[in-house]
């Protein structure tokens, strides 16, 4: 049962779509979850309850890679003077 889950994160589910993927990214959370398919861009609304059983794994955590950034051209050239 998955627990911990955020918009932009990309989970694996216990069935199988009809276009043959297995991945979905969550795009609305709440009481209710919409998750849309990678594969074929489907989306789907779940009860949170029922997306939690259905979940199996998060692949991609987007909180995670937003964390990492670049640093601007800017600050480089303020540190030199």
């Amino acid at each position: 049962m998955l627990e911990v889950f955020g918009i932009g994160d990309r989970v694996q589910m216990r069935k199988k779509h009809a276009c043959g993927a297995n991945e979905w990214e969550i795009t609305r959370t709440g009481a209710d979850i919409r998750i849309k398919c990678v594969n074929c861009g489907r989306s789907v609304m779940l009860d949170r309850l029922d997306f939690m059983r259905a979940a199996k794994k998060r692949t991609f955590i987007a909180s995670e890679a937003k964390q990492v950034e670049p640093q601007s051209s800017n600050s480089a050239e303020t540190a030199l003077e």
